[in-house]
């Protein structure tokens, strides 16, 4: 098994190339036969399947990310843990990456809790494993199948102190509140230290420029303690009307 990963149910040998990869970079031959895309589409269609199929009875739940390179002994692990554990008292399901790190914390601290402990596995060149805090698992190939598994069964984030891959995901959530394509979803950053950079550059830099509206901020909340993140993520958001889009998603401006 050692010279062999994980690739959505199947075990292929470790020097096959991840399935994003092959999607996004062909190989000479494809280009030449322009017959392998039309067919993988159904490879994505029954991802999608079994995604939609594995979590449609989840029940309310909250998505959680953070790094995977969190030890331990880390403060931010021992908070993961903390909220894992909030969230699962409430009544709510946590769904992770269902790796390492962050996504371990907080599956342990729901799964030890009594909630149901979801994890998310994806693909990747050098093997992720479900970590043993998982009750409920799925396996994807694609990031953008993985993704809308994310979004579509929780009611909220939580999003820890991470690296690229959390990144992603923050202002992925981002834009899909800022759109309105999400509504009435709290996004939580844990961790105000951590954070604080990040968000001063965007209010100086981005929002000086007019990349952003100042209300584009307020989309975010901010926590360093595990009850209070629970209690954001799953507090219901008051409903807004707002005036219709323009076809490019941005909020029309008053004129």
């Amino acid at each position: 098994m050692a010279n062999r990963r994980r690739a959505g149910r199947l075990l292929v040998p470790k020097e096959q190339a991840p399935a994003d990869k092959a999607l996004l970079e062909r190989d000479a031959i494809e280009e030449l036969s322009h017959h392998a895309d039309p067919w993988r589409v159904l490879r994505i269609l029954s991802e999608f399947v079994e995604g939609f199929d594995a979590l449609g009875e989840v029940g309310p739940a909250v998505t959680v990310f953070g790094s995977a390179r969190a030890k331990r002994n880390d403060p931010y692990y021992k908070d993961g843990d903390k909220l894992g554990a909030a969230l699962a008292r409430r009544g709510f399901a946590v769904i992770t990456g269902g790796g390492p790190g962050i996504m371990e914390a907080v599956n342990k601290g729901c799964h030890e809790a009594g909630g149901l402990s979801v994890g998310c596995n994806i693909e990747l060149p050098s093997e992720q494993s479900l970590n043993k805090y998982v009750d409920l698992g799925v396996e994807f190939r694609y990031f953008f199948v993985r993704k809308n598994m994310f979004v579509k069964y929780a009611r909220g984030f939580v999003i820890f102190p991470g690296g690229i891959g959390t990144l992603d995901e923050l202002f992925e959530s981002l834009t899909l509140a800022q759109t309105g394509k999400i509504e009435h979803f709290p996004i939580v950053l844990f961790g105000t230290k951590y954070w604080s950079g990040l968000i001063d550059w965007m209010k100086k830099v981005v929002l000086a420029a007019g990349a952003i509206a100042a209300d584009d901020l307020d989309l975010l909340s901010f926590t360093d303690d595990p009850e209070e993140a629970a209690e954001m993520a799953t507090r219901p958001l008051p409903v807004r009307v707002e005036v219709p889009r323009e076809q490019t998603g941005e909020p029309k401006r008053d004129v």
